[in-house]
């Protein structure tokens, strides 16, 4: 996907991404918005940020600035890796530290989700002879 056609929206993709706030994003892109109640543009830059075309320019400027960097998640897996090793072969041990790389490697890879569900059968009884039916 190549800079989208809106200028505006392009903008906003840009400066969302350079600030990480969509707020800020919005009042850039849309100098009219310079005049109006926070509430309002938080409300219009979150709108915004939901559009499918500003979602897709947004994840290939990211996608653009980790390629443009070198990282990749085995390039941040072994980072988090050797920074564990280094806590724990300190000369006292930083287990704290050891844990949280462990953790955010974990996230990385997707296994800090807790996906559970629980499926119950429930009955419901009119009176009390049917409980004890």
């Amino acid at each position: 996907m190549a800079s989208l056609k809106n200028a505006k929206h392009e903008k906003f993709c840009q400066v969302w991404h350079e600030t990480n706030n969509k707020s800020e994003a919005y009042r850039k892109s849309h100098p009219t918005a310079s005049k109006w109640k926070d509430a309002t543009v938080n409300n219009r830059a979150s709108e915004l940020s939901k559009q499918d075309e500003i979602l897709g320019r947004f994840s290939e400027l990211q996608e653009l600035a980790l390629k443009s960097h070198g990282v990749t998640i085995e390039s941040l897996l072994k980072e988090l890796d050797e920074a564990r090793g280094i806590a724990l072969k300190a000369e006292t041990p930083q287990t704290s530290s050891a844990v949280s790389a462990t953790m955010n490697k974990a996230k990385l890879v997707g296994l800090d989700k807790h996906d559970a569900s629980v499926k119950v059968d429930v009955t419901v009884r009119n009176t009390l002879d049917d409980f004890y039916s």
